[in-house]
């Protein structure tokens, strides 16, 4: 098995021609951190525009429009309910450099 360095990852030892191998984890996907505070502040922005486009084609006599923004408005209270969820929800457990990674198995199916 060939495992290749890796630029801008973490250190997991050295092959035997003395370059320096990087192996992942596998569950990068699952451990990515997001920016929840930065989220929950675009969908308040996202609730105030969806709200007040919604009102402003209502009365405009665009329904239409009204409906459009009234369905976006619905998705951006959605993933507001997420992000809030995900932020009382508290940083759950991420390995840090002392934890090393699992072996990755030898074959795939």
């Amino acid at each position: 098995m060939v495992l290749e360095a890796v630029p801008g990852t973490r250190d997991r030892g050295t092959g035997a021609d003395g370059v320096v191998i990087a192996m992942r984890t596998g569950s990068e996907p699952t451990t990515a951190r997001s920016a929840l505070r930065m989220r929950f502040w675009l969908s308040v922005w996202g609730v105030v525009w969806t709200v007040s486009g919604t009102v402003a084609f209502a009365l405009a006599g665009h329904p239409g429009w009204a409906l459009v923004c009234g369905l976006l408005w619905l998705v951006v209270t959605v993933d507001l309910v997420v992000v809030l969820r995900h932020i009382r929800q508290g940083p759950h457990y991420q390995p840090g450099r002392d934890v090393p990674p699992y072996q990755p198995p030898r074959s795939r199916p």
